[in-house]
């Protein structure tokens, strides 16, 4: 245990964490910790809550069949009680004694009535001796009551009492009266209890004195000893009121019940409770059939549970051991979970920043082992695709610089030729002038012949002047056709490669989409494990925290996977820029090689008919000396002659204009040039801010 903590604590250091309140060691460390520690105190304290509950119910149980059969006995004794008042009251003689009474008009006779029922229930009252004494007192009158045993009670005291009125209302039935410390005449030594009614004859149902019977109290308690609930146990005996009937303790006697029974109108039940002593009690309660009293028996909560408090102990120790179990898993998987993922987190937070020559050291054969070898394998990838990015970006700036230097080049020599075209076309125009006044002076050939010669002699001199501006313009446009179909060559490589880009960034395309799909199936399958962990309740808390983490690092890793999808879009979209420059270029590289061609075909006819006019040329000087014979010849040539040099004039025009064309596409050229160095510049300073 010192040592897996001391390995976690080192690891925790080692590791920066940004918060450590929101780090999912902590919070694994605090979940573990508190389900097992809750997970054992539940199922202790539950343990002991349903042991003192089991108890509660089987003492309960126990007690309410020994309640009921102890209220069965005592019910059968005031039963008999009952029997014996009535047996009384039916009593023939009894009976007639209390005809003669309502007829007797004499006082003697009716005092010497009253004695005689009074001898008559004597033989009842004192053959039972749990009877302390009875007494018959009139109902009206000054008739001086018949007591019988202890029983002292006065006709006046009975008359002014309480429980006179409760045996009159009951109209003749058996009253069952409460208990009293010195019983009803207030002068007994020992408490009683009693039952009175009505003495009526039966012939005439007329009633004129009550019988009231007093009863021993310790009869009941002689009936209750041997019913034991428990230690420190009570059983009383509650009349309709919830008053005392019966307890061991006399002062209670008379007094409210110590346990208020919550629903009085139940005949039996039980309930747990507090007694006047706010101590938990369980009190059991069951009604009597014949008095309507009720027999309440009660055990203290404390002593049905004391044994059940080892339960309570051992959980609490155990409690403690579950604690120390669950601070040795918690560092554990702090050291397994929480110190592994933020090392990962660490290293994806570089490669967000451009360095990708970050690598995890994890190696396990876990989940997390997993994940950090695919980081692994994604950054590889990834400084794979950045590393040939950045290589065809060079050769593309690479070639578009070339291109723009061949561009100058070829603007350069289109503005020599039209600087040749415009010589060309200034000699034309001076030969055809030469050729009109030759024209004109054909008619005085024979007076100026010097003048002929001389003119003949500058009109060869211009002829090779022409005759060699047009072999260096065929010269020149022999360069710019090398030159032309270079910058051609040129263009048809830098279109390969750019394609060649477009394939490499189409396959940056693909493996970021199947980095994509690798993050939704870590999401599916954090998802899967979140409603598995779900399923398992409260002892898949742990994993589910484990598999939000890794859905957050999903979530992380598509975040990267987007920045870098993004950077390719930009590299798709300047390739494609790229692209478009150079399929605009190639056609108007194709229309300038047509037109240097073209120039050359024209400069090559110039070139030839220079030859054939400097042969002429020749002709004219050897015929000089017939050239009066010849006067119309020499008029129709000079006439060709004329005619030569306004086509020579013309097409020297067309080539300039052809010139000045192939000059327009050579600055376009460069602009696009530009351009595309440019885009390519742009293409490298993105792909620089990533370290490989």
């Amino acid at each position: 245990m010192k040592s897996l903590y001391s390995n976690s604590v080192n690891g925790i250091r080692n590791v920066k964490l940004t918060n450590p309140i929101k780090s999912v060691g902590l919070m694994l460390f605090l979940i573990i910790f508190s389900a097992i520690l809750v997970c054992v105190l539940v199922v202790g304290l539950f343990s002991y809550s349903t042991s003192k509950s089991i108890i509660k119910d089987k003492v309960a149980e126990s007690s309410s069949v020994a309640l009921k059969q102890s209220n069965g006995k005592l019910d059968l004794m005031f039963k008999n009680y009952e029997a014996l008042s009535m047996q009384i009251l039916l009593d023939k003689n009894v009976q007639d004694l209390l005809l003669q009474y309502k007829t007797a008009t004499d006082d003697y006779d009716k005092f010497d009535l009253m004695k005689k029922i009074g001898d008559t229930v004597q033989t009842y009252v004192l053959a039972n001796q749990s009877i302390a004494g009875a007494a018959i007192i009139p109902i009206s009158g000054n008739a001086n009551a018949v007591t019988i045993g202890t029983s002292t009670i006065t006709t006046e005291d009975g008359q002014k009492s309480e429980w006179m009125k409760s045996i009159l209302d009951g109209a003749g039935r058996l009253v069952w009266l409460p208990s009293k410390v010195k019983g009803y005449s207030d002068t007994a030594s020992e408490p009683t209890f009693a039952m009175g009614r009505v003495m009526k004859n039966t012939t005439n149902n007329e009633g004129n004195f009550i019988m009231i019977v007093e009863v021993k109290l310790k009869t009941i308690g002689e009936q209750l000893a041997d019913l034991k609930l428990g230690n420190n146990s009570e059983t009383i005996i509650l009349d309709d009121k919830n008053n005392v009937v019966y307890s061991a303790n006399a002062e209670q006697i008379g007094k409210p019940s110590p346990i208020a029974l919550k629903d009085s109108k139940k005949d039996e039940g039980s309930l747990t409770t507090t007694d006047s002593n706010d101590h938990e009690v369980l009190a059991m309660y069951n009604q009597f059939e014949s008095t309507g009293w009720k027999m309440l028996g009660t055990v203290p909560v404390e002593e049905l549970v004391k044994d059940a408090k080892q339960i309570r102990n051992a959980t609490y120790i155990i409690a403690a051991i579950a604690a120390l179990l669950a601070i040795g898993i918690g560092l554990l998987v702090i050291r397994m979970v929480a110190i592994p993922l933020v090392n990962l987190r660490n290293l994806m937070n570089e490669g967000e920043r451009g360095n990708l020559t970050v690598r995890s050291t994890i190696n396990k054969k876990d989940e997390i082992g997993q994940l950090a070898q695919s980081f692994n394998q994604m950054m590889a990838q990834i400084t794979i695709l950045v590393t040939q990015t950045n290589q065809s970006a060079q050769d593309v700036l690479a070639t578009a610089g070339e291109l723009s230097d061949a561009s100058k080049k070829t603007a350069i020599s289109a503005k020599e030729i039209a600087v040749a075209t415009e010589e060309i076309a200034n000699g034309a125009t001076s030969l055809a002038v030469e050729a009109e006044k030759g024209s004109d002076l054909t008619s005085e050939i024979s007076q100026q012949m010097q003048q002929v010669t001389g003119a003949n002699q500058e009109m060869g001199v211009a002829a090779s002047e022409v005759e060699r501006a047009s072999h260096q313009g065929t010269v020149y446009m022999n360069s710019l056709i090398e030159k032309t179909g270079l910058t051609e060559e040129m263009t048809r490589s830098m279109v390969e490669k750019v394609d060649k880009l477009k394939e490499s960034t189409r396959s940056i395309r693909k493996i970021l989409e199947v980095l994509n799909n690798m993050t939704k199936q870590t999401n599916i399958l954090s998802l899967n494990a979140t409603i598995e962990a779900a399923r398992a309740g409260t002892a898949g808390k742990g994993f589910m925290v484990v598999a939000d983490e890794i859905r957050k690092l999903a979530d992380q890793s598509r975040q990267s996977i987007d920045v870098v999808g993004q950077i390719t879009e930009t590299i798709q979209k300047e390739i494609d820029e790229t692209v478009s420059v150079l399929s605009d270029a190639y056609p108007i590289f194709q229309e300038q090689i047509q037109s240097v061609k073209e120039a050359n075909q024209i400069f090559l006819t110039v070139q030839g008919q220079m030859g054939d006019f400097v042969g002429r040329l020749g002709s004219v000087t050897n015929s000089i000396g017939t050239l009066e014979r010849s006067q119309v010849v020499l008029s129709e040539a000079m006439g060709n002659v004329s005619a030569v040099a306004e086509e020579s004039s013309a097409t020297s025009q067309e080539v300039a204009s052809l010139s000045n064309e192939q000059t327009n596409i050579s600055e376009g050229l460069v602009r696009l040039s530009d351009k595309l160095e440019t885009v390519s510049t742009g293409l490298k300073e993105t792909l620089s801010r990533f370290r490989t």
